[in-house]
């Protein structure tokens, strides 16, 4: 019912304002007709004529003018008329349809009160009939569960006294295996540490057979070496100049060689100038100078220093 109010009232404000609009509406004044005379003087009977004649054409429109406005003014509040006329019938039809909505709804609300009475009532029973199913539900549900908690128990108390019984028989079975498992170990400990035993005194007499070997293969490299450098010094020897000056003095040489004997470097290392010479120049002289075909023997060899003091 609001909602058409205020409709109807927007609808009268909206004529209100096109009638003011009208009435300030003016049209435009008639322009009187101007009339350009022709620059040569005309008769002045004909001249009179024209101007009667252009003046009754300028009253004329005027009234016409003043008709259409007449016209307008007439349309306009004829169409303002309708306006208010429709706009009323539109008042009448919307209150006598809130009138019919508003006795509608009257019913509609009286059958949902019927209705919610009898969903009521019907709820009402139907809660009854829930209460005395749901009793008997209980009670037969109270009853199974007895009898399943009776079996459960007796399968619980059988289910315990088997377990017990594999856990005793697991007990025996484990205790067994730990026993042999036990041992086992023993034995297998036993055996490696015999295994160990065995193995350490093989070392130890691999080791001592190794060093002996050591030992005698030392000897023989340090013979070998000996006899090298003897027979190097004889080599040097047989290129040594002597002189009466030298008597009692001596020089250390640094020789390197190669692996077929040749000199690669001599170098002094100290002692008496003319010894030191005369040494030098005899290994370059050997150019080549005996060295063992052996390989440890020859490592000893290949950077050797040596002491060169002249025999008299």
């Amino acid at each position: 019912m609001g909602a058409s109010v205020v409709k109807s009232i927007l609808l009268h404000l909206a004529i209100a304002g096109l009638l003011v609009a009208t009435a300030n509406f003016h049209m435009p004044a008639p322009k009187v007709m101007e009339v350009t005379l022709n620059p040569a003087l005309p008769e002045p009977e004909k001249a009179v004529a024209a101007v009667t004649v252009d003046q009754q054409k300028v009253e004329q429109k005027i009234a016409e003018l003043k008709k259409q406005e007449e016209a307008k003014k007439r349309a306009e509040a004829k169409r303002i008329r309708d306006l208010e006329r429709r706009a009323n019938d539109a008042r009448k039809q919307r209150e006598a349809e809130d009138r019919r909505l508003k006795k509608l709804e009257q019913q509609r609300r009286a059958k949902e009160k019927e209705k919610a009475e009898a969903e009521a009532q019907a709820k009402k029973a139907r809660e009854i009939q829930e209460k005395e199913r749901a009793k008997a539900q209980q009670a037969e549900k109270q009853k199974q569960e007895a009898e399943a908690a009776a079996k459960a128990a007796a399968e619980k108390r059988k289910a315990e006294e088997e377990a017990l019984k594999k856990a005793e028989e697991e007990r025996k079975r484990k205790a067994a295996e730990a026993e042999a498992e036990r041992k086992r170990k023993e034995a297998e400990a036993e055996r490696k540490r015999q295994q160990a035993l065995q193995e350490q005194m093989l070392q130890e007499q691999l080791a001592a057979e190794q060093a002996a070997r050591n030992k005698v293969r030392q000897q023989q490299v340090v013979g070998e070496v000996e006899k090298y450098k003897a027979l190097i010094m004889a080599r040097i020897q047989q290129n040594f100049l002597k002189d009466e000056k030298m008597k009692g003095k001596e020089c250390r040489l640094n020789i390197r060689l190669g692996f077929n004997g040749l000199v690669t470097q001599v170098k002094s290392l100290g002692g008496d100038t003319l010894v030191c010479e005369a040494a030098m120049r005899a290994v370059r002289m050997a150019d080549t100078l005996p060295v063992s075909p052996d390989r440890e023997v020859f490592e000893q060899l290949k950077n050797i220093n040596l002491t060169i003091a002249p025999q008299f």
